[in-house]
């Protein structure tokens, strides 16, 4: 993957340049499923974790949970979620908006002063093309597109998870080479400058000579 492929990733739709990563551990919480499904989507969060070198933690000193997964039939449902609108800003207005586009899924994210990606809610509308994939596949998938902020255009054309031989999925490795490039120490955990992705482009070929 090259310096020019890496900035369309954080392209957003209105041409600007825009990148954040987690600046805290990460404390997740979800809602909407069966108990045997919780161990797969806390297993995705841990292996992601691992794999970028970041950290998970049971509680977020501030804010004691700060990723929310919701899983729901009806958009109509989080209207009725305690406190919700209290933490998304517009959520009648939001809830009206995806319903009338039939949306499956849609993230917010908060960032703390320096930039850096404090919150994360993620609702799932479990429509027929949701229910058809597999926990673990539609856990990974969620996970991936939480861990940076992406570009709103950023997997529109070709999905964040490859197959292997054997069936099962997995992460693309250039984007796990990303991923990892993004939480190297040495590089921001938040910018709008665009030369951010040629400095990304050389972490990951000097991880790439490393490994070699």
């Amino acid at each position: 993957m090259d310096a020019h492929e890496i900035e369309g990733l954080f392209t957003r739709s209105d041409g600007s340049y825009l990148f954040a990563r987690w600046g805290r551990p990460i404390a997740p919480i979800v809602f909407g499923v069966a108990d045997e499904t919780l161990p797969v989507v806390k297993g995705a969060f841990e292996a992601v974790c691992a794999m970028a070198g970041h950290h998970m933690t049971e509680t977020d000193p501030e804010l004691g949970t700060n990723v929310m997964v919701f899983f729901f039939r009806d958009w109509d449902e989080l209207l009725a979620v305690p406190d919700l609108d209290r933490l998304i800003d517009g959520l009648t207005l939001l809830v009206a908006r995806l319903s009338e586009a039939q949306a499956n899924q849609y993230r917010v994210f908060r960032f703390d002063a320096a930039g850096a990606i404090k919150a994360c809610f993620i609702f799932l509308r479990m429509d027929d093309v949701l229910s058809d994939l597999p926990a673990q596949t539609l856990a990974l998938s969620q996970v991936v597109q939480s861990m940076v902020l992406w570009s709103d255009l950023a997997f529109s054309d070709r999905s964040p998870l490859g197959q292997l031989e054997d069936g099962r999925v997995v992460l693309r490795p250039d984007i796990a080479a990303l991923i990892r490039a993004a939480y190297d120490p040495v590089m921001p955990a938040a910018t709008e400058d665009a030369t951010h992705a040629m400095r990304l482009a050389a972490r990951m070929q000097v991880a790439q000579e490393g490994d070699s």
